[in-house]
């Protein structure tokens, strides 16, 4: 969270695997400041969802349908807040624009699941790694 010393922006990463090599990774700064750490994991959940579901198009066109489509997400509190779907004075700051993960899981287009912080590789892509 807040990475980026001038903007305090945070940055988003995520890694797509396909038949056990990477066809998809990404990381950038988030276009907002994130005024938490669940809004920060949040908004890089909601620009993970994105790519998958394109990926899950690009698949479909190719003939290629996989039983389910998982995103992995590392914070718990970002997992409840896109099932959770109640007002929360804490998160009401939350741009709509990231919310639409909700309608998305709603439909069953993805799941959002968690990964151990251990086991995440997309925080190579986030932060400094040894």
């Amino acid at each position: 969270m807040a990475g980026d010393l001038d903007s305090r922006k945070s940055t988003s990463g995520f890694i797509y695997t396909f038949a056990g090599g990477a066809v998809s990774w990404q990381s950038r700064l988030q276009k907002c400041v994130a005024l938490s750490t669940t809004e920060a994991e949040y908004i890089a959940a909601a620009e993970a969802g994105k790519e998958m579901l394109w990926l899950k198009r690009y698949l479909q066109e190719f003939g290629i349908k996989q039983k389910e489509y998982k995103v992995h997400c590392d914070s718990q509190s970002a997992l409840d807040l896109s099932k959770n779907s109640m007002y929360h004075s804490r998160t009401k700051h939350i741009d709509i624009h990231y919310h639409w993960i909700r309608e998305v899981m709603d439909r069953q287009l993805l799941r959002l699941v968690k990964i151990h912080t251990k086991e995440n590789p997309a925080d190579m892509l986030t932060k400094v790694v040894t």
